[in-house]
């Protein structure tokens, strides 16, 4: 006689309410740090630019604020000079980033060396980055003196025996550009050269020992195994030296005033000496929205180009 067991009658699963992590209390006391500097810092400064963009505002006058819209946005983004600052800063970025990051790393693979006083090249090489960059300016403003009594046409005219006559290093459109480029990259590559040292420092030395026991070369091993182990570090690099180097100011300022013949003249300088010079508040804010998002657009772009490598 066949008996059939009865069947199992399975309850539907119940669902588990979700519970919170233990860690996600302090995870958030972790950030809250960094999203309040990132919203006193970043956010709450660009909605007031926004804002002040947005009105027609003279500094150290009695009249109120008077509503413009987008009428400054439409003046800045017709304006040849606006282009003209803009494309200087394209010329300083495209010349400085490439130009900066391969001297950082040629630094840095230099003082990697395991060579006595080693510690004393590295202080030497990063002193620059520790001065600002206003003392600094000044400084090679009186190197770049135009006289025989500047350090660089000193020396010049005494390699030459003197037959390089003096030369306006600032004064001259087809020099101040390139005498700021100059100045910045040496002021600047100490930074880098830092953070690719560091890097390089988390390479294994196992892999020069296995490059060398395949017998590869010293320019194999850069290739093969130095410039893969820093792929993140030089995509860090190259975003934040450009970054800087649309923030290009300072130096402006204080060695050609965006001179000669709007030669220098970069974005921020525009938006500084129209609300503090002109007393046009308004418009420099509205320029400042601009590059602002100019260089958020580019920051994506290299963001998106330029991956990095996450190890499982």
């Amino acid at each position: 006689m066949d008996t059939k067991s009865p069947a199992r009658v399975t309850s539907p699963p119940t669902k588990r309410k979700a519970t919170p992590r233990r860690d996600t209390v302090p995870a958030l006391l972790m950030i809250t740090p960094a999203m309040l500097g990132l919203l006193l810092g970043v956010v709450l400064p660009f909605l007031a630019a926004g804002w002040l963009s947005l009105n027609n505002i003279r500094l150290n006058s009695p009249r109120p604020a008077v509503w413009f819209g987008l009428e400054q946005y439409a003046r800045v983004l017709t304006d040849p000079e606006f282009y003209r600052g803009l494309g200087n800063n394209f010329l300083f970025a495209v010349i400085v980033v490439p130009l900066q990051t391969a001297l950082a790393l040629a630094l840095a693979m230099m003082l990697n060396q395991p060579l006595r006083g080693m510690k004393v090249f590295r202080t030497f090489f990063f002193m620059p980055v520790v001065f600002p960059m206003a003392l600094v300016s000044v400084i090679w403003k009186l190197m770049y003196s135009r006289d025989d009594l500047g350090l660089l046409n000193a020396l010049l005219h005494w390699i030459s025996f003197g037959a390089i006559a003096p030369i306006d290093w600032l004064g001259s459109s087809s020099t101040a550009m390139l005498s700021i480029i100059i100045m910045s990259i040496w002021q600047g590559v100490g930074f880098q050269m830092i953070i690719l040292l560091a890097g390089l420092q988390g390479i294994p030395t196992s892999l020069y020992e296995a490059a060398r026991i395949d017998k590869a070369s010293w320019w194999q091993q850069v290739l093969n195994v130095t410039i893969p182990g820093l792929r993140n570090t030089l995509i860090f690099v190259v975003m934040v030296t450009t970054i800087f180097s649309f923030r290009l100011f300072d130096q402006i300022y204080i060695l050609t005033q965006g001179g000669p013949n709007s030669a220098t003249t970069t974005v921020m300088y525009q938006a500084v000496t129209s609300a503090f010079t002109e007393n046009n508040v308004g418009r420099g804010s509205a320029i400042t929205v601009v590059f602002f998002v100019i260089v958020l657009a580019i920051t994506i772009v290299q963001r998106r180009v330029l991956r990095e490598e996450r190890e499982v």
